[in-house]
Protein backbone atom coordinates (compact mmCIF):
# COMPACT_ATOMS: atom_id res chain seq x y z
CA UNK A 1 0.00 0.00 0.00
CA UNK A 2 0.90 3.67 -0.54
CA UNK A 3 -0.66 7.18 -0.26
CA UNK A 4 -1.23 8.51 -3.57
CA UNK A 5 -1.16 11.88 -4.55
CA UNK A 6 -4.15 13.79 -3.42
CA UNK A 7 -7.04 14.45 -6.03
CA UNK A 8 -7.33 17.86 -7.54
CA UNK A 9 -10.04 20.23 -5.83
CA UNK A 10 -12.28 19.54 -9.15
CA UNK A 11 -12.26 15.74 -8.03
CA UNK A 12 -13.06 16.45 -4.12
CA UNK A 13 -16.51 18.51 -5.50
CA UNK A 14 -17.66 15.36 -7.60
CA UNK A 15 -16.70 12.96 -4.34
CA UNK A 16 -18.87 15.28 -2.30
CA UNK A 17 -21.68 15.55 -5.14
CA UNK A 18 -21.37 11.44 -4.87
CA UNK A 19 -22.57 11.75 -1.13
CA UNK A 20 -26.49 12.86 -1.53
CA UNK A 21 -26.85 10.64 -4.97
CA UNK A 22 -25.83 7.51 -3.19
CA UNK A 23 -28.72 7.91 -0.18
CA UNK A 24 -30.89 8.55 -2.76
CA UNK A 25 -30.69 5.20 -4.69
CA UNK A 26 -29.79 3.58 -1.26
CA UNK A 27 -33.40 5.03 0.00
CA UNK A 28 -35.12 4.43 -3.63
CA UNK A 29 -33.66 0.82 -3.44
CA UNK A 30 -35.24 0.38 -0.04
CA UNK A 31 -38.02 2.51 0.35
CA UNK A 32 -39.14 1.54 3.80
CA UNK A 33 -38.14 -0.68 6.85
CA UNK A 34 -38.17 -3.75 6.98
CA UNK A 35 -40.96 -5.96 7.78
CA UNK A 36 -39.76 -9.05 10.11
CA UNK A 37 -41.03 -10.67 7.16
CA UNK A 38 -38.73 -9.34 4.29
CA UNK A 39 -35.50 -10.90 3.70
CA UNK A 40 -32.14 -9.69 4.92
CA UNK A 41 -30.00 -7.77 2.54
CA UNK A 42 -26.94 -9.13 4.12
CA UNK A 43 -26.32 -12.28 6.24
CA UNK A 44 -26.61 -12.57 10.11
CA UNK A 45 -22.85 -12.95 12.13
CA UNK A 46 -23.77 -16.54 12.88
CA UNK A 47 -26.85 -17.42 15.56
CA UNK A 48 -25.80 -15.37 18.60
CA UNK A 49 -23.36 -12.32 19.36
CA UNK A 50 -22.03 -11.38 23.01
CA UNK A 51 -22.61 -8.12 23.82
CA UNK A 52 -19.33 -7.38 23.86
CA UNK A 53 -19.60 -8.47 19.91
CA UNK A 54 -21.77 -6.49 18.69
CA UNK A 55 -19.99 -3.11 17.42
CA UNK A 56 -17.37 -4.90 15.97
CA UNK A 57 -19.91 -7.23 14.11
CA UNK A 58 -22.70 -4.99 12.94
CA UNK A 59 -20.29 -2.32 11.75
CA UNK A 60 -18.44 -5.24 9.44
CA UNK A 61 -21.72 -6.04 8.25
CA UNK A 62 -22.69 -2.24 7.40
CA UNK A 63 -19.25 -1.23 5.62
CA UNK A 64 -19.40 -4.53 3.44
CA UNK A 65 -23.17 -3.38 2.57
CA UNK A 66 -22.64 -0.11 1.62
CA UNK A 67 -19.62 -0.44 0.06
CA UNK A 68 -20.75 -3.12 -2.31
CA UNK A 69 -22.94 -0.60 -3.08
CA UNK A 70 -19.69 1.55 -4.51
CA UNK A 71 -20.94 4.05 -1.62
CA UNK A 72 -17.98 6.58 -0.72
CA UNK A 73 -16.02 5.62 2.34
CA UNK A 74 -16.15 8.86 4.56
CA UNK A 75 -19.84 8.73 4.55
CA UNK A 76 -19.89 4.58 4.56
CA UNK A 77 -17.94 4.79 7.79
CA UNK A 78 -20.09 8.15 9.29
CA UNK A 79 -23.15 6.50 8.78
CA UNK A 80 -22.23 3.65 9.82
CA UNK A 81 -21.05 5.25 12.75
CA UNK A 82 -24.30 7.11 13.42
CA UNK A 83 -26.29 4.01 13.01
CA UNK A 84 -24.08 1.72 15.53
CA UNK A 85 -24.05 4.19 18.23
CA UNK A 86 -27.96 4.62 18.13
CA UNK A 87 -28.24 1.27 18.22
CA UNK A 88 -25.94 0.87 21.15
CA UNK A 89 -27.42 3.16 23.16
CA UNK A 90 -31.00 1.51 23.44
CA UNK A 91 -32.27 -1.49 25.48
CA UNK A 92 -30.47 -4.78 23.34
CA UNK A 93 -32.23 -7.00 26.27
CA UNK A 94 -35.03 -7.78 23.54
CA UNK A 95 -32.87 -9.70 21.91
CA UNK A 96 -31.46 -11.28 24.48
CA UNK A 97 -31.20 -15.39 23.73
CA UNK A 98 -30.95 -17.62 26.82
CA UNK A 99 -28.04 -20.58 26.24
CA UNK A 100 -28.71 -24.29 25.63
CA UNK A 101 -28.37 -26.61 28.88
CA UNK A 102 -25.15 -27.55 27.54
CA UNK A 103 -23.75 -24.48 27.35
CA UNK A 104 -25.06 -23.37 30.95
CA UNK A 105 -23.04 -27.05 31.80
CA UNK A 106 -20.12 -25.96 31.06
CA UNK A 107 -20.22 -22.41 32.27
CA UNK A 108 -20.64 -24.21 36.11
CA UNK A 109 -17.67 -26.15 34.73
CA UNK A 110 -15.21 -23.04 34.18
CA UNK A 111 -13.19 -21.65 36.86
CA UNK A 112 -13.57 -18.60 38.83
CA UNK A 113 -11.83 -16.02 36.83
CA UNK A 114 -13.89 -17.06 33.85
CA UNK A 115 -17.28 -16.84 35.64
CA UNK A 116 -18.42 -14.07 34.33
CA UNK A 117 -21.99 -13.83 32.83
CA UNK A 118 -22.14 -13.62 29.01
CA UNK A 119 -25.18 -12.01 27.30
CA UNK A 120 -25.73 -13.83 24.22
CA UNK A 121 -27.48 -11.70 21.63
CA UNK A 122 -29.98 -12.93 18.77
CA UNK A 123 -27.86 -12.03 15.57
CA UNK A 124 -30.64 -12.74 12.97
CA UNK A 125 -33.22 -10.22 14.93
CA UNK A 126 -30.00 -7.89 16.16
CA UNK A 127 -28.74 -7.89 12.34
CA UNK A 128 -32.51 -6.67 11.33
CA UNK A 129 -33.19 -4.05 13.84
CA UNK A 130 -29.65 -2.35 13.04
CA UNK A 131 -30.49 -2.46 9.07
CA UNK A 132 -33.71 -0.60 9.87
CA UNK A 133 -31.53 1.74 12.34
CA UNK A 134 -29.12 2.30 9.03
CA UNK A 135 -32.55 3.37 7.09
CA UNK A 136 -33.65 6.00 9.32
CA UNK A 137 -30.02 7.49 9.59
CA UNK A 138 -29.90 7.37 5.90
CA UNK A 139 -33.42 8.84 5.52
CA UNK A 140 -31.99 11.69 8.25
CA UNK A 141 -29.53 12.62 6.06
CA UNK A 142 -30.84 12.61 2.82
CA UNK A 143 -31.93 15.82 4.01
CA UNK A 144 -28.78 17.49 5.75
CA UNK A 145 -25.38 15.73 5.07
CA UNK A 146 -23.07 15.83 8.43
CA UNK A 147 -19.75 17.58 7.61
CA UNK A 148 -17.88 14.65 8.94
CA UNK A 149 -19.75 12.24 6.32
CA UNK A 150 -18.87 14.48 3.54
CA UNK A 151 -15.43 15.60 4.86
CA UNK A 152 -11.87 15.06 2.45
CA UNK A 153 -9.49 12.60 3.50
CA UNK A 154 -6.19 11.43 2.45
CA UNK A 155 -6.01 9.53 -0.55
CA UNK A 156 -4.72 6.02 -0.34
CA UNK A 157 -3.64 4.21 -3.23
CA UNK A 158 -4.15 0.70 -1.93
CA UNK A 159 -3.25 -2.90 -4.17
CA UNK A 160 -4.11 -6.47 -2.32
CA UNK A 161 -3.64 -9.61 -3.99
CA UNK A 162 -4.27 -12.93 -1.86
CA UNK A 163 -3.12 -16.76 -2.67
CA UNK A 164 -4.67 -19.65 -1.32
CA UNK A 165 -2.31 -21.85 -2.39
CA UNK A 166 -4.02 -25.82 -1.49
CA UNK A 167 -6.06 -25.21 1.25
CA UNK A 168 -9.70 -26.09 0.45
CA UNK A 169 -10.80 -22.56 1.57
CA UNK A 170 -9.35 -19.02 1.41
CA UNK A 171 -7.82 -18.94 5.37
CA UNK A 172 -6.89 -15.29 5.25
CA UNK A 173 -8.23 -12.48 5.64
CA UNK A 174 -7.18 -8.43 5.55
CA UNK A 175 -8.46 -5.20 6.33
CA UNK A 176 -8.26 -2.32 4.81
CA UNK A 177 -9.85 1.44 6.40
CA UNK A 178 -8.84 4.33 5.35
CA UNK A 179 -11.67 6.24 6.83
CA UNK A 180 -10.88 5.13 10.66
CA UNK A 181 -11.56 8.07 12.37
CA UNK A 182 -15.09 8.45 10.24
CA UNK A 183 -16.04 4.45 11.63
CA UNK A 184 -15.34 5.33 15.03
CA UNK A 185 -16.72 8.65 15.27
CA UNK A 186 -13.10 10.08 16.37
CA UNK A 187 -13.40 14.21 15.56
CA UNK A 188 -9.43 15.39 17.11
CA UNK A 189 -7.39 16.55 13.91
CA UNK A 190 -4.96 13.62 13.73
CA UNK A 191 -5.59 11.90 10.35
CA UNK A 192 -5.75 8.15 10.68
CA UNK A 193 -5.88 5.12 8.25
CA UNK A 194 -5.61 1.20 9.60
CA UNK A 195 -4.32 -1.74 7.66
CA UNK A 196 -3.78 -5.39 8.87
CA UNK A 197 -3.47 -8.76 7.66
CA UNK A 198 -4.54 -12.38 9.45
CA UNK A 199 -2.84 -15.50 8.42
CA UNK A 200 -5.11 -18.16 9.57
CA UNK A 201 -4.86 -21.64 10.14
CA UNK A 202 -7.07 -24.67 11.07
CA UNK A 203 -9.97 -22.75 9.57
CA UNK A 204 -11.31 -18.95 8.92
CA UNK A 205 -13.29 -18.41 12.05
CA UNK A 206 -9.99 -16.67 13.86
CA UNK A 207 -8.89 -15.00 10.97
CA UNK A 208 -12.46 -13.40 10.42
CA UNK A 209 -12.75 -12.60 13.81
CA UNK A 210 -9.79 -11.09 14.32
CA UNK A 211 -10.07 -8.91 11.06
CA UNK A 212 -13.50 -7.89 12.78
CA UNK A 213 -12.37 -6.77 16.20
CA UNK A 214 -9.04 -5.84 16.49
CA UNK A 215 -9.02 -2.26 15.30
CA UNK A 216 -13.00 -2.25 17.21
CA UNK A 217 -11.05 -3.02 20.27
CA UNK A 218 -8.34 -0.46 19.36
CA UNK A 219 -10.38 2.61 18.54
CA UNK A 220 -12.12 1.56 22.47
CA UNK A 221 -8.84 2.19 24.24
CA UNK A 222 -8.95 5.99 25.53
CA UNK A 223 -5.44 6.03 25.21
CA UNK A 224 -5.41 5.58 21.56
CA UNK A 225 -4.72 8.98 21.07
CA UNK A 226 -1.53 9.60 23.19
CA UNK A 227 -0.40 6.10 23.28
CA UNK A 228 -1.73 3.77 20.15
CA UNK A 229 1.20 1.40 20.67
CA UNK A 230 -0.35 0.26 24.24
CA UNK A 231 -3.73 0.46 22.15
CA UNK A 232 -3.22 -1.92 19.71
CA UNK A 233 -1.54 -3.82 22.27
CA UNK A 234 -4.63 -4.33 24.08
CA UNK A 235 -6.16 -4.97 20.84
CA UNK A 236 -5.04 -8.07 20.12
CA UNK A 237 -4.85 -9.13 23.95
CA UNK A 238 -8.63 -7.86 24.33
CA UNK A 239 -9.60 -9.92 20.75
CA UNK A 240 -7.79 -13.09 22.33
CA UNK A 241 -9.57 -13.32 25.16
CA UNK A 242 -13.18 -12.59 23.42
CA UNK A 243 -12.44 -14.97 20.74
CA UNK A 244 -11.56 -17.77 22.91
CA UNK A 245 -15.22 -17.68 24.83
CA UNK A 246 -16.91 -17.63 21.29
CA UNK A 247 -14.26 -20.87 20.69
CA UNK A 248 -15.40 -22.55 23.98
CA UNK A 249 -19.65 -22.16 23.29
CA UNK A 250 -18.96 -22.88 19.31
CA UNK A 251 -16.22 -25.58 19.43
CA UNK A 252 -14.02 -23.38 17.16
CA UNK A 253 -9.76 -24.51 17.25
CA UNK A 254 -8.52 -22.10 14.29
CA UNK A 255 -6.36 -19.61 15.33
CA UNK A 256 -4.34 -16.59 13.07
CA UNK A 257 -1.35 -14.98 13.44
CA UNK A 258 -1.79 -11.23 12.40
CA UNK A 259 0.34 -8.10 11.85
CA UNK A 260 -1.62 -4.10 11.29
CA UNK A 261 0.03 -0.36 10.49
CA UNK A 262 -1.91 2.52 11.76
CA UNK A 263 -1.09 5.30 10.50
CA UNK A 264 -1.73 8.81 12.77
CA UNK A 265 -0.70 11.65 10.99
CA UNK A 266 2.99 11.07 9.65
CA UNK A 267 3.93 8.44 12.67
CA UNK A 268 3.50 4.34 11.31
CA UNK A 269 2.73 2.10 14.14
CA UNK A 270 3.05 -1.41 13.53
CA UNK A 271 2.31 -4.46 15.74
CA UNK A 272 2.44 -8.12 15.34
CA UNK A 273 1.44 -11.59 16.44
CA UNK A 274 3.37 -14.55 15.58
CA UNK A 275 5.30 -14.47 11.78
CA UNK A 276 2.79 -12.32 9.95
CA UNK A 277 5.42 -9.15 8.59
CA UNK A 278 4.64 -5.64 7.42
CA UNK A 279 7.59 -4.41 5.16
CA UNK A 280 8.54 -0.84 4.43
CA UNK A 281 10.02 0.10 0.88
CA UNK A 282 11.88 3.21 0.70
CA UNK A 283 13.38 4.32 -2.74
CA UNK A 284 13.36 0.46 -3.55
CA UNK A 285 15.01 -0.54 -0.89
CA UNK A 286 13.48 -2.53 1.67
CA UNK A 287 13.41 -1.58 5.23
CA UNK A 288 13.22 -4.49 7.89
CA UNK A 289 10.52 -3.06 10.59
CA UNK A 290 10.16 -5.95 13.04
CA UNK A 291 11.14 -9.75 13.98
CA UNK A 292 8.59 -12.30 13.28
CA UNK A 293 7.90 -14.31 16.22
CA UNK A 294 9.10 -17.95 15.30
CA UNK A 295 9.44 -21.02 17.65
CA UNK A 296 12.65 -21.69 16.83
CA UNK A 297 13.95 -17.92 18.40
CA UNK A 298 15.60 -18.44 21.39
CA UNK A 299 13.85 -15.71 23.02
CA UNK A 300 10.51 -17.43 22.10
CA UNK A 301 11.67 -20.66 23.43
CA UNK A 302 12.48 -19.66 26.45
CA UNK A 303 9.20 -18.21 26.88
CA UNK A 304 7.40 -20.99 25.72
CA UNK A 305 9.16 -23.47 28.34
CA UNK A 306 8.67 -20.38 31.26
CA UNK A 307 5.21 -21.20 30.66
CA UNK A 308 5.12 -24.83 30.56
CA UNK A 309 4.83 -25.54 26.64
CA UNK A 310 8.21 -26.98 24.79
CA UNK A 311 9.41 -26.54 20.95
CA UNK A 312 10.52 -29.52 18.73
CA UNK A 313 11.64 -30.14 15.66
CA UNK A 314 9.18 -32.15 13.20
CA UNK A 315 8.65 -31.63 10.13
CA UNK A 316 9.24 -27.97 11.29
CA UNK A 317 9.71 -25.97 14.68
CA UNK A 318 6.54 -27.17 16.66
CA UNK A 319 5.30 -25.63 19.58
CA UNK A 320 4.01 -28.73 22.08
CA UNK A 321 4.56 -31.18 18.82
CA UNK A 322 1.51 -29.33 17.32
CA UNK A 323 1.59 -25.81 16.49
CA UNK A 324 3.99 -24.05 14.00
CA UNK A 325 3.54 -20.38 15.02
CA UNK A 326 4.52 -19.37 18.58
CA UNK A 327 1.73 -17.18 19.14
CA UNK A 328 -1.50 -16.55 17.95
CA UNK A 329 -4.88 -15.49 18.57
CA UNK A 330 -7.04 -18.88 19.11
CA UNK A 331 -5.76 -22.36 19.18
CA UNK A 332 -7.83 -23.14 22.21
CA UNK A 333 -7.27 -26.82 21.96
CA UNK A 334 -5.07 -27.36 19.99
CA UNK A 335 -1.44 -27.45 21.66
CA UNK A 336 -1.26 -24.10 23.22
CA UNK A 337 0.22 -23.60 26.81
CA UNK A 338 -2.47 -23.00 29.43
CA UNK A 339 -0.82 -19.85 30.48
CA UNK A 340 -1.72 -18.29 26.68
CA UNK A 341 1.03 -18.41 23.68
CA UNK A 342 -0.75 -15.28 22.18
CA UNK A 343 -0.31 -13.29 25.60
CA UNK A 344 1.97 -10.01 23.98
CA UNK A 345 2.01 -8.69 20.60
CA UNK A 346 4.85 -6.04 20.10
CA UNK A 347 4.43 -2.54 18.73
CA UNK A 348 6.60 -0.62 17.45
CA UNK A 349 6.54 2.93 16.38
CA UNK A 350 8.21 5.16 13.24
CA UNK A 351 7.76 8.07 11.96
CA UNK A 352 6.25 8.21 8.53
CA UNK A 353 7.83 10.86 7.36
CA UNK A 354 11.39 9.88 8.58
CA UNK A 355 11.25 6.52 6.95
CA UNK A 356 9.73 7.56 3.38
CA UNK A 357 6.14 5.87 4.40
CA UNK A 358 4.63 7.97 1.63
CA UNK A 359 7.12 6.95 -0.88
CA UNK A 360 6.96 3.25 0.01
CA UNK A 361 5.57 1.24 -2.42
CA UNK A 362 4.54 1.61 -5.85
Amino acid sequence: MSSGAPQKSSQMASGAEETPGFLDMLLQDFPAPLNPEDPLPWKAPGMVLSQEEVEGELAELAMGFLGSRKAPPPLAAALTHEAVSQLLQTDLSEFRKLPREEEEEEEEDDDEEEKAPVTLLDAQSLARSFFNRLWEVAGQWQKQVPLAARASQRQWLVSIHAIRNTRRKMEDRHVSLPSFNQLFGLSDPVDRAYFAVFDGHGGVDAARYAAVHVHTNAARQPELPTDPAGALREAFQRTDQMFLRKAKRERLQSGTTGVCALIAGVTLHVAWLGDSQVILVQQGQVVKLMEPHRPERQDEKARIEALGGFVSHMDCWRVNGTLAVSRAIGESQRGRPKEKVSQKPRPRVWPAAHQGFREAVR
